[in-house]
């Protein structure tokens, strides 16, 4: 891949689409991972000053997350500011029985977002998204939580396809080199969670999505038909959290 040239492609989007909707600055939630950390490193170059990084821990973090967010924004340069969210969750959770540890990464999701877009205001800021090609086709994200942002720069960009760009722009390889993780509860893991690597799924995508291939053809061509079954039923089944609300077509003149 020719990674200068994408990187100068996502600068472009970036200040661009910044420019249309008519403001200069940027916030970006930098969770210690690779996506933001990449997206971080872009909005940086792309906005110097006019871009705010926001750590947003809560009591499931690990302390590596901070560590390696921190690690960053020091490398960069990159202005930022801690907001707990955990007296949130608590806050609701404490009145709730039987919360699954899926809910409770929800809604830590959820209040991150409600958090990055109150400093958006504050600092009259888009809010740019973090989630790469492979989640966002598998819907492997929190509607209205992580996957809401105004605009973003790696959407087509598979996850296993930002070990090497991430390298190129000189993420620290304390982030690279740790296992996927939305960090929503302790001790999870992105790939454990969807019983593959990020690379084997990438394959099979890249295969079903950019080039038109049929469940018939890489079975055929070896690809394990279970993989095949998960990674088009998650495509469907969440294909809405890609869409804007279905608004009801009322015809008022009957």
């Amino acid at each position: 891949m020719n990674y200068k040239s994408i990187k100068e492609q996502m600068i472009s989007f970036l200040k661009n689409e910044v420019s249309n909707i008519g403001l200069k600055k940027v916030v970006v939630g930098i969770s210690g991972g690779l996506d933001s950390a990449i997206v971080a490193v872009l909005c940086k170059e792309a906005f110097g000053e006019n871009m705010h990084g926001v750590f947003l821990p809560s009591h499931f973090s690990s302390d590596a997350s901070i560590v390696d967010a921190k690690e960053l924004c020091d490398k960069f340069d990159i202005s930022y500011e801690v907001v707990e969210i955990a007296p949130m969750v608590k806050g609701y959770f404490d009145h709730v029985s039987e919360a699954t540890a899926l809910r409770m990464g929800n809604f830590s999701a959820r209040m991150r977002m409600a958090v990055l877009y109150d400093i958006s205001a504050r600092e009259n800021a888009v809010v740019v998204g973090t989630s790469n090609k492979s989640e966002i086709l598998l819907g492997y994200g929190t509607l209205y939580g992580d996957t809401a942002c105004a605009i973003n720069p790696i959407g087509q960009m598979y996850k296993s396809d930002e070990f090497e760009f991430a390298r190129f722009l000189g993420v620290p390889e304390s982030i690279i080199n740790k296992k996927p993780s939305a960090d929503l509860w302790e001790g999870q893991s992105d790939e454990e969670e969807l019983g593959y690597s990020y690379k084997t799924m990438d394959d099979v995508l890249k295969e079903l999505v950019d080039h038109g291939k049929s469940k018939e053809d890489l079975i055929l061509n070896g690809v394990d038909e279970k993989l095949i079954h998960m990674l088009e039923h998650r495509m469907v089944s969440n294909a809405f959290k890609g869409k804007l609300p279905t608004i009801a077509d009322i015809d008022f003149i009957k």
